[in-house]
């Protein structure tokens, strides 16, 4: 297990809605969580309402965000010209994959089929816990 993730979108989700045990369990051991600014957005749009904002902003206080270098950004164009059309890679997705990739931290997904293409990515895929 590594001692530090980048954490996907969909487990924080889950982890926001008490789907699965994961996060707090990882949380539990120790084990640093990342997010990405983008990560941050994606949560922050879903809200629904104020009160939904308010626990997805409580919930993200248990994650440490990374600073997003324009090489993340230069990756992420380049993964997008590569992927897009062959993969269907989404935006989001290129940039948090980059991220991952350009800090070395592996990235904690259950939507592995949206990354594992990437060249140099290290998943994480807890899945079946």
């Amino acid at each position: 297990m590594a001692d530090y993730l980048l954490c996907d979108t969909c487990t924080i989700i889950d982890f926001i809605n008490g789907r699965k045990q994961n996060l707090p369990d990882l949380l539990a051991q120790d084990v640093k969580l990342f997010i990405n600014s983008i990560i941050e957005m994606e949560l922050l749009q879903g809200a629904r309402d104020k009160n939904e904002l308010r626990v997805i902003e409580k919930k993200l206080r248990s994650f440490r965000l990374v600073a997003m270098q324009q090489e993340i950004f230069d990756l992420a164009t380049e993964y997008v010209r590569t992927y897009r059309l062959s993969h269907g890679l989404a935006l989001p997705d290129a940039i948090i994959g980059a991220t991952a990739i350009y800090y070395r931290i592996p990235l904690f997904t259950y939507n592995t089929k949206d990354f594992k293409f990437l060249p140099e990515i290290e998943l994480a895929d807890f899945q079946n816990k």
